[in-house]
């Protein structure tokens, strides 16, 4: 059975019926209103699929609010020195830009709880759904999203906090376990790799367009998991290959898949979850929710259909900006990712803004453009997996594999090509230009998608917005603060009340205190 993902996620949104008690988080007090338990709820075919829904809803923790004019998306996006601020309203948010957080910032907590939240429901599901008298094709493509689901919570669990509880039993206050200890990266990304290579083999469709997990987001995910494996902290450089092969997979067998012609068609919501959008969040107004990117809009400017708004809290730095090549067209006002001038209220004559700001999340739809008045429907998803990614994701793989080759450059040069920029030949490179074209590429081509930060983590360089050159992590001054990255910085503090409420967590990441 085919379902649309947003309208079932609105319809069968249990995360307070199938809530897992999962580690030490204070969502283990809140009451059941339905009274109902996991055995007396997974005994029919619309239940695992309303429980699949959940799962799906919980993932979009990740644009819940962080407060004032801040989003949890934000503390990815922060730290890496591409954006800054215009207003200092959210002190959480200004110590993510000047690299001060500690174990109580907000955005910290937000994603532990959200991340184990998520982990905790595709556990139940993956527990109780096997039981579940159904068709098996259904439930085999049920339990290959939750598998995805729960891989994908602790890629992120594991490149924020290192070291995290590794939990893939449901939980409650008589578990064994209830207060689990942290388990080593190595076992959380072997556990990551097993259940991308079982939801792999479910019966997933190879492209989705109603939203839902395909065995093209699920190849890709886990080619991006093997990159990651091949640098730091592991440094297991034969998952280079294993990262080419991946993502050749995808490559060479892409159906529906492919680069957009144009940026604009990135952020247009006529083409959700289709071609270059291998997995995104869902999101839609009427349903279950709006875009969650709006803090990317410059600071009470009408640039929508509801005139001066927006709060500027994340915005271009400059000196970001500026160090993508003469003639990028992703650098070109309202057609690549920025805008620098826009249509009074959406839709009336145009305006300076006076600075670069994001347009690579902007709802043209929704805010109207000129003599045409936005909706006010910002069903925009978030993008999380996109085919240039992929692509880049393989040259630099098979670059580091075997060297310079031919594929792995035209991987690249499909993603200059659409920016209008020229590549060298295979011949005018070597493997260390290679590595780092691309290295700058993933700067330019994937910013503002909360993946840089985990870029300059694996590894261990930052891309120099003036001299285009790669510094060390630690040492590198971002020019949004003019802070220096240190060494405690590659990880994230577990959260201070998540320690006191579980012991077991001890001790806490290096540099911070509980």
């Amino acid at each position: 059975m085919r379902i649309n993902i947003k309208k079932q996620i609105g319809k069968f949104y249990l995360c307070a019926v199938l809530v897992a008690a999962v580690g030490c988080s204070d969502f283990l007090d809140e009451s059941d209103p339905s009274n109902l338990t996991p055995e007396s709820f997974y005994t029919e075919a619309k239940h695992a699929e309303a429980a699949i829904a959940a799962v799906y809803a919980d993932a979009r923790f990740v644009g819940d609010g962080a407060g004032i004019f801040s989003s949890n998306w934000q503390m990815l996006d922060a730290p890496t020195g591409t954006t800054t601020t215009q207003t200092a309203q959210n002190s959480d948010l200004n110590n993510l830009y000047t690299l001060s957080w500690d174990a109580n910032t907000g955005h910290i907590r937000n994603w532990w709880r959200g991340v184990y939240k998520l982990i905790g429901n595709a556990n139940l599901v993956l527990a109780n759904v096997p039981n579940i008298s159904m068709d098996e094709a259904v439930k085999n493509r049920v339990l290959g999203e939750a598998r995805f689901f729960r891989a994908w919570a602790y890629f992120y669990a594991v490149r924020l906090w290192g070291d995290v509880p590794l939990i893939t039993e449901p939980q409650s206050a008589t578990s064994e376990d209830f207060y689990p200890t942290r388990t080593p990266q190595s076992e959380v990304y072997a556990q990551i790799v097993t259940d991308l290579q079982e939801a792999e083999s479910s019966g997933l469709a190879w492209t989705d367009e109603s939203g839902r997990v395909s065995q093209a987001a699920v190849k890709s995910l886990l080619a991006k998991v093997y990159l990651t494996m091949a640098g730091n902290p592991l440094n297991e450089t034969a998952r280079y290959a294993d990262a080419a092969a991946k993502a050749k997979e995808v490559i060479d067998n892409p159906g529906p898949i492919d680069l957009f012609d144009t940026y604009g068609e990135v952020h247009d919501e006529r083409f959700n979850n289709m071609v270059e959008h291998i997995f995104s969040l869902q999101y839609n107004n009427n349903t279950v929710a709006g875009n969650p990117m709006g803090n990317t809009r410059p600071n009470f400017q009408p640039v929508t259909y509801r005139g001066p708004e927006g709060t500027g809290s994340t915005v271009p730095e400059i000196s970001f900006f500026n160090s993508f090549e003469d003639g990028d067209l992703r650098t070109v006002d309202r057609e690549g990712w920025f805008y620098e001038s826009y249509f009074r209220n959406g839709s009336e004559e145009l305006f300076d803004l006076g600075a670069p700001y994001i347009f690579k999340h902007f709802n043209v739809i929704a805010n109207g453009t000129f003599e045409v008045p936005g909706t006010g429907q910002d069903n925009l998803n978030m993008p999380i997996i996109r085919f240039a990614e992929v692509l880049l994701i393989y040259a630099e793989a098979s670059n580091e594999a075997t060297g310079p080759n031919q594929d792995a450059v035209d991987a690249l040069t499909r993603i200059r090509d659409r920016a209008e920029l020229t590549t060298p030949t295979l011949g005018g490179f070597t493997q260390e230009t290679l590595r780092e074209a691309v290295w700058k590429e993933r700067w330019h081509e994937l910013c503002f998608e909360q993946i840089t930060w985990f870029d300059m983590v694996r590894l261990r360089k930052v891309l120099n917005h003036n001299t285009g050159d790669f510094d060390n992590f630690v040492g590198h001054v971002n020019l949004n603060s003019n802070e220096a990255l240190e060494e405690k910085h590659l990880l994230f503090p577990i959260p201070r009340q998540e320690m006191v409420n579980n012991p077991n967590l001890d001790p806490q990441n290096p540099g911070y205190e509980n």
